[in-house]
């Protein structure tokens, strides 16, 4: 008994057991990379931000990767193969675009258990193709390897920047504005309703899914779009944000990644937060606050992004761009302003990649 609880709470060699839980994604990550020496004067910024950056010449090339994990990402019991490619695709190009930069090339490696046909691959293949097709990035490469647990999609995309054009998560400055793409919490809501008609279909296969009046909810969930759009826009308007990344985690997280990183606090409006109608109906629906969703949901890879006040005229004729607050000094933290004055300070409520399975 003594030898076997020994065992189980040590790793192996002998070494202390710390759960990865108790430190999260990122706390893992900074604790595997802290020491981290790079050799190569071609690299500019390693760990860190949405895309590692190198210096080829003229231009700086950027590097990102992202790895989707059957039942953990995905549940194939009503994500559709091609949707899931075209979305493999599309996060990864909307890490490159929230360094202000363009994604060019794209490298999928695949896990493929003994379940999938030829035929359902390629429906797979189709989405990412379609996705590259779009957004103008080649299919360059890739490996593929059988696999014991399913589906596992990893993908690397390359872009590239003018030296003096990227942004990084690190520049906010106090009196900034805070700014939004789009409206926020639809990805979770279409999650949350796929969830909810596949149980009721687990109870009764005969039931038709309610999704009627809500398409564009699973869209936002099943089919997210990077925003290179918005960051054409601002290209035009002569704005270059002074930080920026893309919602993936949840307003709260990302707002809080790029105060800690650029040493700042921030004040968000809670009215300003922008929230589509099938989201507010949805929510209520289901007992959710919108609120709560919108800055804990995550999956909505909108930009989120700071720039100078002096930018402020050219911000207002911008089409799905929403200001909802400023950057304050650091000791003011990190605050929600309610609809009635009351301050809350953010927490960050989004995915954890590591958390208790409870």
């Amino acid at each position: 008994m003594d030898n076997n609880s020994n065992l189980t709470n040590s790793a192996p060699g002998g070494l202390p057991r710390t759960e990865i839980a108790q430190l999260g994604e990122f706390g893992l990550i900074k604790r595997l990379t802290k020491d981290l020496k790079y050799s190569n004067r071609s690299t500019c910024k390693g760990v860190g931000d949405d895309a590692a950056v190198m210096s080829f010449g003229n231009k700086q090339v950027l590097m990102t990767s992202d790895m989707l994990l059957e039942g953990v990402h995905f549940n194939l019991e009503y994500v559709p193969l091609k949707h899931l490619g075209y979305k493999a695709a599309v996060v990864n190009f909307s890490d490159i675009y929230a360094m202000n930069a363009t994604p060019t090339q794209l490298t999928v490696s695949l896990g493929i258990s003994r379940r999938f046909s030829v035929e359902q691959i390629e429906e797979l293949y189709s989405g990412i193709r379609l996705a590259c097709e779009r957004y103008g990035v080649d299919l360059v490469g890739g490996d593929t390897c059988a696999s014991m647990t399913g589906l596992t999609i990893s993908i690397t995309c390359i872009g590239q920047a003018d030296k003096n054009q990227i942004v990084y998560r690190n520049g906010a400055h106090e009196n900034d504005l805070i700014c939004v793409s789009g409206n926020l919490g639809s990805a979770y809501l279409g999650l949350q309703l796929l969830e909810r008609e596949r149980q009721v279909m687990n109870v009764n296969p005969n039931a038709v899914p309610q999704f009627e009046g809500k398409e564009y909810l699973l869209e936002r969930q099943l089919k997210p779009e990077a925003r290179k759009d918005i960051i054409q826009a601002l290209a035009k308007a002569g704005i270059k944000p002074t930080a920026m990344m893309d919602i993936s985690d949840g307003l709260s997280s990302e707002l809080m990644h790029i105060c800690e990183q650029s040493g700042v606090g921030c004040a968000i409006y809670e009215d300003k937060i922008p929230i589509d109608y099938q989201a507010a109906v949805l929510a209520e629906e289901m007992n959710l606050n919108i609120v709560t969703c919108a800055l804990s949901g995550g999956e909505d890879y909108e930009l989120l992004f700071t720039c100078n006040l002096s930018d402020y005229e050219k911000l207002i004729p911008l089409d799905d761009v929403y200001l909802i607050g400023h950057i304050t000094k650091p000791e003011y933290g990190k605050v929600l302003v309610g609809r009635n004055g009351e301050e809350l300070q953010l927490r960050a409520q989004g995915w954890q990649a590591f958390g208790n399975e409870s």
